[in-house]
């Protein structure tokens, strides 16, 4: 009878070796992210908002930081966008979020941030209004790692993303998508 707890004691401590090697070495994970869409103010006018119907393709580069704590991520990142056509010029902001993986890798999320909006001058020259918006941004989305797509591997640095943001009192949509590249 006594035994019984020494021999579990001992299963205990020479699984742990094991178990720790399955752990990720450093619970930060930096990525990066490379996305395009369109940012859409097509909506009705109120005070300090574009007026309906602006709207543009962005090319949007994206820095950030996860935490992991398990099946339940928080991050911050930061993100520039160039518009290429329409009526915005530039976008950047900055954002947190909180995240829940599935799968092997892969990860669903909401955020929240800030975001400015540069209009381009060209666009609409007829137009009265600021060139420049800004506002609370918030969304959704997911990263799928191509480690739950059919792979063999556990784990994978490159993810798809795919979110939608918007702003306000949903006075704009903004989809994105591209790539992760995790490190």
């Amino acid at each position: 009878m006594k035994l019984l707890p020494l021999a579990a004691a001992l299963a205990a401590c020479v699984s742990a070796p094991a178990l720790a090697q399955d752990e990720p070495t450093s619970r930060l994970e930096p990525y990066v992210a490379v996305m395009g869409g369109l940012h859409d103010f097509d909506n009705e006018q109120y005070k300090g908002a574009p007026p309906s119907g602006y709207r543009g393709w962005l090319v949007e580069g994206v820095a950030g930081v996860n935490f992991d704590m398990g099946p339940v991520l928080i991050g911050a990142e930061g993100s520039a966008a160039k518009g290429f056509s329409k009526d915005i010029d530039w976008e950047y902001g900055a954002a947190g979020r909180v995240g829940l993986k599935a799968g092997k890798d892969s990860i669903f999320f909401a955020k929240v941030g800030y975001q400015w909006t540069q209009f381009n001058d060209k666009a609409r020259p007829a137009v009265s209004t600021s060139r420049k918006y800004d506002g609370v941004t918030y969304g959704f989305g997911v990263e799928l790692s191509t480690a739950d797509m059919g792979g063999f591997i556990n784990r994978s640095n490159l993810r798809i993303r795919a979110q939608v943001d918007t702003r306000g009192n949903f006075h704009s949509i903004r989809p994105m998508a591209g790539l992760v590249l995790k490190f």
